[in-house]
């Protein structure tokens, strides 16, 4: 079964992203076509990138890096929830990101964005970015969650109606990239 890991990509204290993660991950779990798994960048508790060679060497010395490659190595596809801290996505995600390259190649990635001004466009145009360099394929449709109107008094997740037919949709486009990517992971494998 095609397996797509829920990616939460804040560490903050007080964050609000595993409410929305946990909503994507009950909405995907309801679906029959892949499996999905909820993972918690803070769980890894990764250091500034502290590894002496490259990524793309796929030798990693710590431990840290190895259970995170582990992790990445596992999932088919993935679906990332990211804050917009400053115009971009959290260092944590980016420095997640960039422990480890072959791990993430040859699948697929969809993106759920929140925050205040512009519901979090500008991270996922930024992350769309970050994912092509390390060869994940973006799918098309987006979820954008606005902390004024998709919360109550800015901490409590109460989504707009129209955000799970967006949700659905993109869940749909990572799926069946990721299955229609299966051979060219196979073949790197």
């Amino acid at each position: 079964m095609t397996t797509i890991g829920i990616i939460l990509g804040t560490t903050r204290p007080g964050r609000v992203g595993p409410q929305i993660a946990e909503w994507v991950e009950k909405t995907a779990r309801a679906r029959e076509d892949a499996d999905f798994e909820l993972v918690d960048i803070a769980d890894f508790h990764l250091p500034l990138f502290d590894e002496p060679r490259s990524p793309r060497m796929g030798d990693y010395e710590h431990d840290h890096t190895r259970a995170w490659a582990a992790k990445i190595d596992a999932l088919d596809g993935f679906v990332f929830v990211t804050p917009e801290y400053n115009r971009s996505i959290p260092a944590a995600l980016k420095n997640a990101i960039d422990f480890v390259y072959n791990e993430w190649n040859n699948k697929a990635a969809g993106f759920v964005g929140y925050g205040s001004n512009v519901s979090g466009s500008r991270a996922v145009d930024h992350l769309r970015h970050i994912a092509a360099g390390v060869q994940l394929a973006a799918v098309h449709t987006q979820v954008n969650l606005s902390l004024r109107t998709d919360f109550e008094q800015f901490t409590t997740f109460a989504p707009a109606a129209g955000h799970e037919v967006m949700l659905q949709q993109m869940l749909t486009e990572v799926v069946t990239l990721t299955k229609a990517l299966a051979p060219q992971r196979q073949a790197a494998a």
